[in-house]
């Protein structure tokens, strides 16, 4: 199947190689842009643990700060997987959403003293440090990136103005990408001829309007979850 990958870099290559494994072609055409902040290093004075995300906010983190002592509480297990492999030693992942993580950490708050400190983008998309306070967790947020919308990149444009289109499917990792696909006019034209695979609910719900083929989400909210949904 070709497949269009509108997720930002530099994740959106690995979901690339990810498809090529399971006999795809994907067509990386971000409509998205990742942008890091000009803050330095976050402090971490009174801070027990740190709350990841997104693999992106590990990457981000990690090249302004040298800790790793801290143990780390994942959103999922590929976004634990970096922070593993950006050599934190203590890594757990809730294996799912906001929801899942603010409880993950909630249950755990006894295993560490002080703070969560949240470093992600500058809008997230769950309100992490809203549910941990609710929970008398105490949370602290640092934005290390922003993510801003792209110009519809130009191969992305000419798969789908050719005749016949040259794409079959496109995969959404995000509400924010799939409002920047609804905002696409071109897209409307030819939206018939296409499936659509999303990451959550949330993140197909801008796209509704539009006439596919086939809107699909994936029951869990992970790279995995959503892949599958492909191959069924």
């Amino acid at each position: 199947m070709r497949i269009w990958v509108t997720r930002s870099a530099p994740e959106a290559e690995a979901t690339a190689d990810r498809l090529r494994a399971r006999g795809h072609a994907p067509l990386v055409a971000p409509v998205l842009n990742l942008r890091r902040t000009n803050d330095s290093a976050p402090s971490l004075a009174g801070v027990g643990a740190v709350a990841f995300t997104s693999r992106n906010a590990v990457t981000v983190f990690c090249e302004s700060s040298l800790e790793r002592a801290l143990p780390v509480f994942a959103v999922g297990d590929a976004t634990a997987r970096a922070a593993r492999e950006a050599g934190f030693q203590r890594v757990a992942s809730a294996e799912g959403d906001v929801e899942a993580l603010a409880g993950l950490i909630a249950a755990r708050c006894g295993e560490f003293s002080g703070a969560v400190l949240h470093a992600g983008a500058s809008e997230p998309a769950g309100d992490l440090a809203g549910a941990l306070t609710a929970a008398g967790v105490p949370c602290l947020q640092h934005a290390s990136y922003w993510v801003e919308d792209a110009e519809i990149p130009l191969a992305a444009a000419a798969a789908l103005q050719a005749r016949p289109v040259e794409l079959d499917a496109i995969l959404v990792h995000s509400p924010r990408a799939a409002r920047r696909l609804a905002a696409f006019e071109p897209l409307e034209k030819i939206a018939h001829e296409l499936q659509v695979f999303c990451i959550s609910p949330a993140a197909a719900a801008p796209l509704r309007n539009l006439n596919f083929a086939h809107v699909a989400w994936a029951p869990l909210p992970n790279e995995t979850s959503l892949l599958d949904l492909i191959d069924r």
